[in-house]
């Protein structure tokens, strides 16, 4: 059966090895949710001081049909479209992802996504993407849990509902984990007991973890979620885990352990690290 007319799945190519990669999870992801799949590719001319019927748009257009050919060659019952724009990746992309259920990427690219990993263009589309965003990198897996970060904000809510509904489609369980770790003390080292007490953290973190995914999985009974509260580094805990992981899902930014998670140190070391794709949710409007 075709996939049904509808909000479309997104995938942002350039040519490269990991952007036939980001193809291969975007025509999954349009496949599972039964949405058609846009394929884009973003050139820049201008910056090339270089008039249009120099041939570049010519060029860039076949790059986004063959990029289109290979998506429909992988699932022909996915309905495939494909559009060359002129202008700045992330730029444009941001504004695709309004009219997006999901934009793809893969994890380092060339041309118009060249450091798409370590430069601005992840972070720009991270940080303002309308839509999740995930980001094409590791193994990929047919098998294995959706792992979700928890930290009881609101944007860490809309990961887990995120994951429950991926791992819907991808008839498999969600491991929702919780890492904490004791304050460092900045007062004498006999007062950390008084300050902090370790089994009243841990259950607060429990109930914290608890109260997250509470009532998240009604709407996908046949969805199993496992709670993990894991005393460890957050980044560290979440990469562990994608190495058996499907996906791994975290709120665009949240707080405790996932503070400045967008830009800082546990978001780019999942995306540099992590052995599956990573999705980014950002919080609700």
């Amino acid at each position: 059966m075709a996939a049904t007319v509808g909000t479309p799945v997104v995938v942002g190519v350039d040519g490269s090895e990991a952007s036939l990669a980001a193809v291969d999870l975007a025509v999954r992801t349009a496949a599972e949710r039964h949405r058609p799949l846009r394929v884009l590719h973003v050139f820049a001319w201008s910056s090339l001081d270089l008039p249009p019927e120099a041939g570049l748009r010519a060029d860039a257009e076949r790059l986004a049909d063959r990029a289109a050919a290979y998506a429909h060659g992988l699932d022909p019952r996915v309905t495939v479209t494909s559009e060359a724009v002129p202008g700045t990746p992330a730029e444009i992309l941001v504004q695709h992802s309004r009219e997006a259920a999901v934009v793809v990427l893969g994890h380092r690219g060339r041309g118009g996504f060249a450091s798409l990993l370590v430069g601005s263009v992840a972070a720009q589309v991270t940080a303002h993407a309308a839509s999740p965003v995930v980001v094409a990198r590791g193994t990929p897996r047919g098998e294995g849990p959706v792992v979700v970060g928890v930290d009881g904000s609101p944007t860490s809510a809309a990961a887990i509902r995120f994951a429950v509904e991926e791992a819907a489609w991808r008839k498999t369980n969600v491991v929702a984990v919780h890492a904490w770790a004791v304050p460092m003390s900045t007062g004498p080292a006999d007062m950390l007991p008084l300050l902090y007490d370790p089994d009243r953290l841990a259950a607060e973190q429990e109930r914290v973890l608890a109260e997250s995914v509470a009532g998240l999985g009604d709407d996908h009974p046949d969805v199993h979620l496992e709670r993990q509260l894991v005393e460890d580094n957050t980044a560290a805990a979440l990469i562990e885990h994608s190495k058996r992981a499907q996906l791994v899902v975290v709120g665009s930014r949240g707080h405790g352990g996932f503070t400045g998670l967008l830009l800082g140190s546990v978001s780019h070391a999942l995306l540099h690290h992590a052995e599956c794709p990573v999705a980014v949710v950002r919080p609700p409007a």
